[in-house]
């Protein structure tokens, strides 16, 4: 008895000790038995490891290949804010949208949203086309037209606020893992028969029993993606500045620096055909959106077509110009005083908290609910396509000139 128990265990020491000679373990090939106990995996008791052959392809998705930039405004400060001085900072690498999310994405998400949730959420979820709504102007076509209509499909989504930014993340994240498990089904989002934000009214709370509940993906079986979410201010700046295309191959100094997210100190392009041609969607001057008829430059009076203009270094279109866009931080004018140097973000008012601004008193507009937006839009001069630039607003509204992309990040790898 005792020799056939010592006999097992040898076997299995033989095992580990054949499979380390193989080489080193990885996360895509960890081998059949435990590297430190020599049991197997993927037996009545050993522990369950999955098949992995590293993280999906994301939807929409372009990688940001991370590390050490320097971050923080480089036109004056013509506000006199010195809220965002240049400072070293590294970031690790990530995905980001390639473009901004268009209307087309969000009639999906208001589609999905209405068949398995509860009305209020839906109603909650729309966005607010009254922000096209001027007193002195004639924007009454946007307001009725902007979001439904065909030809506007690939504009980006206005009158959004952070929330409705972040409810949106949350949920493409289920419906992205859901599609990609194989669990899609007639409308759910991620939350079986409730729904993701809700029992939608009427629906029978015993449906999901019926023939048992569907297996949810889980983080552990390797093929479901991190969350979708807004990306942090460094992560956006980083991405906008697009350094990477400046870089000398094996030279580790960042000897560049740019003003926006391409090079020159102009917003015009210096190459090729469309030499002298805006690189971005902005307001030129007072009164002048888009050109004189004939000659048009930008070519857009109001927001464009989120594939238009050539896209940054990293593959991303309209980091400045066309629309603002939100990020995660909470907006505090020391942060860059106060946050660390790897991945530098404000989730709150940590080290710098909102009873210290008279908001009350009506002396400040800083509190734990202003978020952090960038990029400048089409409303804006070029001071602000600049990717340092930075401004805040309160995170339940929203405006005609601020969208957001989404962002996710690089797990279980460095690089």
């Amino acid at each position: 008895m005792n020799f056939s128990k010592y006999l097992r265990f040898a076997i299995v020491g033989a095992c580990a000790l054949a499979s380390c000679k193989s080489g080193p373990r990885t996360a895509t090939k960890p081998g059949k038995y435990s590297s430190t106990t020599g049991i197997e995996y993927n037996t009545e008791e050993g522990m369950k490891v999955a098949d992995y052959a590293g993280i999906p392809e994301g939807p929409g998705l372009i990688f940001i290949e991370g590390g050490r930039t320097v971050l923080g405004s480089a036109e004056e400060d013509i506000a006199m804010t010195h809220d965002n001085m240049e400072r070293t900072v590294t970031i690790a690498s990530f995905y980001m949208d390639e473009a901004e999310v268009a209307n087309i994405h969000w009639l999906e998400y208001l589609h999905f949203v209405r068949k398995d949730s509860s009305e209020e959420f839906y109603q909650s979820a729309l966005p607010d086309t009254t922000v096209w709504a001027r007193e002195l102007s004639f924007n009454d076509p946007y307001v009725d037209y902007y979001l439904r209509y065909p030809g506007f499909r690939y504009f980006p989504v206005v009158g959004v606020s952070w929330l409705q930014a972040n409810d949106y993340c949350t949920w493409r994240t289920s419906k992205v893992n859901e599609n990609l498990a194989g669990l899609s089904g007639d409308g759910d989002s991620g939350g079986g028969k409730r729904g993701l934000f809700g029992r939608k009214k009427n629906a029978p709370a015993a449906d999901a029993a019926e023939g048992g509940e569907s297996k949810k993906p889980s983080i552990e079986d390797g093929n479901t993606l991190p969350n979708y979410r807004l990306p942090t201010e460094a992560e956006w700046e980083y991405a906008a500045q697009a350094l990477i295309g400046t870089q000398e191959t094996g030279n580790e100094n960042q000897e560049n620096k740019r003003i926006y997210p391409w090079d020159g100190r102009q917003v015009r392009n210096s190459y090729g055909k469309t030499q002298g041609q805006f690189l971005a969607n902005f307001k030129r001057g007072r009164g002048d959106y888009a050109g004189i008829a004939g000659a048009l430059n930008d070519g857009a009076m109001i927001t464009e077509y989120i594939y238009n203009y050539p896209p940054n270094d990293y593959g991303l279109y309209n980091m400045a110009g066309n629309v603002n866009e939100w990020v995660q931080d909470i907006y505090r004018p020391l942060s860059f005083e106060d946050v660390e140097d790897l991945n530098p973000f404000r989730r709150n008012g940590f080290l710098d908290p909102a009873d210290k601004y008279d908001k009350k008193g009506y002396q400040s507009l800083i509190d734990d609910h202003v978020r952090v937006y960038k990029g400048g839009s089409w409303r804006d001069v070029a001071y602000w396509l600049s990717p340092g630039t930075r401004r805040f607003m309160a995170e339940d509204s929203a405006t005609a000139t601020i969208g957001f992309r989404c962002a996710m990040i690089n797990a279980g790898s460095n690089k």
